[in-house]
């Protein structure tokens, strides 16, 4: 099956509605076999007390479009990620403006990915070096349905 970019994009959209990355305004801009791209603007909202991008908000930009590239190798009807280590060094500070980050696949094994990310700024200049490891695991019941599978 070939692969499907724009197919992608819409998925992350809308598994990004009502969460932290809507809050924090990001928006997955590019895709490919092997990697995911997202952009997260820097104003106020994501600042840290001295006018800095957090690096908080750095990481949580790096972990969801780590997460969500885990998704794109994965059935997520049948199956569902969840992350169980995040590193970062956070290499140069922004104040305004847009960050980028790009997840691009280390380790693609069965049950666990390793994606490297790189966030940046509008210069290509690197902001931050972020590394995540997902765990893919069966997709669990509702629980309506796991109450309903015990009262049989």
């Amino acid at each position: 099956m070939a692969f499907d970019r724009e197919k992608v994009l819409d998925m992350c959209k809308r598994f990004s509605k009502n969460t932290l990355m809507e809050t924090l305004e990001m928006e997955f801009t590019d895709a490919g076999e092997t990697f995911l791209e997202a952009k997260m603007p820097v104003n106020s909202r994501v600042h840290q007390p001295m006018g800095l991008l957090h690096g908080g908000a750095t990481v949580a930009l790096a972990e969801s479009v780590g997460s969500a590239a885990s998704l794109m190798l994965i059935n997520p009807e049948v199956q569902e990620v969840r992350g169980i280590e995040i590193s970062a060094n956070h290499l140069r500070s922004k104040r305004d403006g847009v960050v980028t980050g790009t997840a691009r696949i280390i380790h693609q094994g069965r049950s666990l990915h390793l994606w490297e990310i790189k966030v940046t700024d509008e210069q290509g200049r690197l902001i931050s070096l972020c590394k995540i490891t997902n765990m893919v695991l069966p997709r669990k019941k509702s629980s309506e349905q796991s109450t309903v599978g015990a009262s049989q």
